[in-house]
């Protein structure tokens, strides 16, 4: 077997794909598969089945600017890799290309590969100091009081359209929404929301546009770190600051980077992701309608079929080691196919498959560098789906599912738009799940929440999720038949 550093020969015995096949066009040097451009886009499940079958679990790729690479697209291979960091290592200076001066810092995958001083890039001792402070800070944050954000903004942001009967869910609502949390979360000011949105978009894409992107995320977050080491606050900047791992400045910047640009696209793609196969499968949105499934349990099933991101940086190999029948040489670097691993047939009986709220899929990817974050998106999701179909229950897509657009780049697929009707309603035809607690303002008039702690709040989560559910099947019930004022009871009540 060859490397990706030797492309020539990795698919010489192959046949080529026939003119006009999108897998023709995404065809690199020697035949090797690009996974960039319009022929890489079409039909990224596609491709990847595509390449199992030819390669097996570990399939030779170019990235941007034709620069191989190894795509590990088995679920037990992907593991291997990840939960092996000394054989893999995270840190970009140990890829080949880079310590031969190929990737320039003007390259767009850079911003995605190169280095930077913050755990993911990190092996051994210096990855648990800034993993620990990353995860310690990060579960300082009370899960009831982040959801009542996320009510709050769900709320603000539906009432700018709803009086419309219809809307482009992704751009005006599940594009806003997580960043706006995140603002709280990381202590920026709320009005840097809309902008940071558009350069993590433009970061994670890889466009022409990425570096200039990363730059701006950078000078705000520099900004922000001054700002919190003279007035420091209740969120992840002034936590990580404070920390007794001492982080530097550069280092609690590229912390509040990585969540701020990974957090921010994941939960969107994952929202939007949610909602169209709610919208576009009656038997999946009749399980949730009739309590055979919690919306908690759908979100993992998505996570399952349609992984936020499809591709992740796995790490560079450390030695010459051979993985999936590939001659990995030392200096490669290996991408997690996470999308192709979900649907691996050695761990999936058909892709598609209900998982029943199983939550061993690799969306999230596995090992110690598995996303510290995961339960904050879960929560913005889950609670932002909530809000928005109890306040707009008979929401509908104005077009036919395979009239929807999608894009797609190296790392994620996503829709273009979800435009949706339904009825038009007034601000005050809310359903009223968990007003925001009274409590002390910011400067900008913004609410801070004094959650419950301790048994109440316990109880009092229990009661708003159990109310939610019942009012939600009613309206469903009455969107779908407005005869029918009887609430359903064909299923267990979610909790």
């Amino acid at each position: 077997m060859t490397t990706p550093s030797e492309p020539s020969h990795a698919l010489g015995s192959l046949g080529a794909a026939p003119p006009g096949c999108p897998a023709h066009a995404a065809g690199g040097p020697d035949g090797v598969q690009r996974l960039y451009g319009p022929g890489a886009s079409a039909d990224p499940m596609g491709l990847y089945e595509r390449l199992r079958n030819e390669h097996g679990a570990v399939a030779p790729v170019l990235l941007e600017g034709d620069v191989p690479a190894w795509l590990v697209l088995g679920y037990n291979e992907i593991l291997q890799v990840t939960r092996n960091p000394r054989r893999f290592r995270r840190d970009g200076r140990a890829w080949s290309p880079w310590q031969r001066g190929e990737i320039g810092t003007d390259s767009p995958i850079a911003p995605v590969l190169r280095w930077g001083p913050d755990c993911t890039h990190q092996d051994g001792g210096t990855h648990q100091r800034l993993r620990g402070a990353v995860n310690e800070s990060l579960e300082r944050f009370d899960r009831r009081g982040l959801r009542r954000y996320v009510q709050l903004y769900g709320h603000q942001l539906i009432d700018r359209f709803a009086a419309e009967g219809r809307a482009e869910i992704l751009a005006q609502y599940a594009q806003q929404l997580p960043m706006l949390v995140l603002t709280v979360v990381l202590g920026l000011p709320e009005e840097e929301g809309p902008r940071l949105v558009e350069a993590s978009r433009q970061l994670l894409i890889g466009t022409e546009k990425a570096v200039s992107a990363d730059r701006y995320i950078q000078q705000a977050l520099t900004d922000l770190v001054a700002t919190k080491h003279a007035t420091p606050g209740h969120d992840l900047a002034s936590w990580l600051i404070a920390h007794p791992a001492e982080l530097t400045d550069e280092e609690v910047l590229h912390h509040l980077r990585l969540v701020l640009v990974a957090a921010n696209e994941t939960t969107t793609n994952l929202i939007v992701n949610t909602l169209r196969v709610v919208f576009t499968h009656p038997r999946f949105r009749g399980s949730l309608h009739g309590g055979r499934m919690t919306l908690p349990a759908a979100v993992e099933q998505v996570l399952w079929d349609e992984p936020p991101i499809s591709v992740c940086p796995g790490g560079f190999a450390s030695d010459d080691v051979e993985l999936g029948g590939q001659n990995i040489r030392k200096g490669d670097i290996l991408l997690l196919g996470l999308a192709a691993a979900n649907a691996d047939p050695a761990i999936r009986p058909a892709p598609g498959a209900p998982m029943h709220g199983n939550r061993s899929h690799l969306s999230f990817t596995s090992g110690p560098h598995e996303c510290p974050g995961q339960d904050i998106g879960r929560a913005i999701t889950v609670t932002g789906i909530e809000v928005l179909l109890s306040r707009l229950p008979d929401l509908r897509l104005t077009l036919e599912p395979d009239e929807l657009d999608w894009s797609a780049s190296t790392w994620s697929r996503h829709l273009v738009a979800l435009p949706v009707e339904f009825t038009p309603r007034t601000r005050t035809e809310r359903v009223s799940l968990v007003p925001p607690a009274p409590g002390r303002r910011s400067a900008r008039g913004r609410p801070r929440p004094a959650p419950r702690v301790g048994a109440d709040a316990e109880e009092s989560a229990t009661a708003e999720r159990s109310s939610f559910w019942s009012t939600l099947r009613r309206r469903w019930s009455r969107a779908e038949d407005p005869t029918d004022g009887v609430e359903r009871t064909g299923g267990r009540r979610s909790r």
